[in-house]
């Protein structure tokens, strides 16, 4: 393999590099919905699936897109952008929730991503975190805001769950007291916040060695040696 830098290759891919051992804190869960409306569906969906992950053991925050601002439109030291970047820093796992609006997730969803940082530093802030995807739609079962965080939250590297939910009509789920009814879309939400958490539970304390990447040990090494090589001159 003439292209391959031996010595950076990882040998050692067993069950033995993984830690097995349960964490001592619960899972951490940070949700994030996409709709500011006084009867937000969004939130309301987040707020079910909060519940049953609470129920489950996990700690759950939901952040509130009230008041933040549209994206490089104002400075990372703004407080909404501060709080929203603490509470992805905390979480282990993640729950987006997006209307779907002319067919796609909604700029407020969008929002909220965008102020995520790709890079802190050497800390890529989402990178190995476990994630569920769920969209509200006013009309007819959708999947297109699904379709789209699911990119994002690949490109974000995270770990995306397989299960996903997808409320059709929204407004006929919810009674007056903004609880959902009985429902095979409610099924579904018990469904992929279990899955969540079991994904959650098994790759955590592994998530360092699992993202660990050859090209960056590559890129480090090389790094590492210039700076070696310019002591020496």
């Amino acid at each position: 393999m003439p292209a391959l830098q031996p010595q950076l290759l990882d040998r050692r891919i067993q069950a033995a590099q993984f830690m097995l051992s349960p964490e001592a804190h619960p899972p951490r869960v940070l949700m994030l919905y996409g709709s500011v409306r006084e009867r937000s569906y969004s939130r309301l969906t987040t707020e079910e699936a909060a519940r049953l992950l609470t129920s489950m053991g996990a700690e759950v925050r939901i952040f509130n897109p009230s008041g933040l601002p549209l994206a490089d439109d104002a400075p990372d030291t703004h407080p909404k952008v501060q709080e929203l970047r603490e509470m992805v820093r905390w979480s282990e796992a993640m729950v987006w929730c997006s209307p779907e609006r002319h067919g796609a997730m909604t700029g407020i969803m969008k929002t909220q991503i965008d102020w995520i940082p790709l890079s802190e530093g050497a800390i890529r802030p989402s990178q190995g975190k476990t994630l569920a995807i769920m969209q509200v739609s006013g009309g007819s079962q959708s999947f297109n805001a699904l379709n789209q965080m699911r990119i994002l939250g690949r490109w974000m590297r995270m770990f995306t769950i397989p299960n996903q939910s997808s409320v059709a009509k929204a407004w006929q789920e919810f009674d007056e007291a903004g609880r959902m009814k009985p429902s095979a879309y409610y099924d579904r939400i018990v469904d992929v916040m279990e899955e969540l958490m079991k994904f959650t539970l098994l790759l955590r304390g592994n998530v360092d060695y699992l993202t660990d990447r050859y090209s960056e040990r590559k890129e480090s090494h090389a790094e590492l040696t210039a700076r070696v090589e310019q002591k020496r001159i």
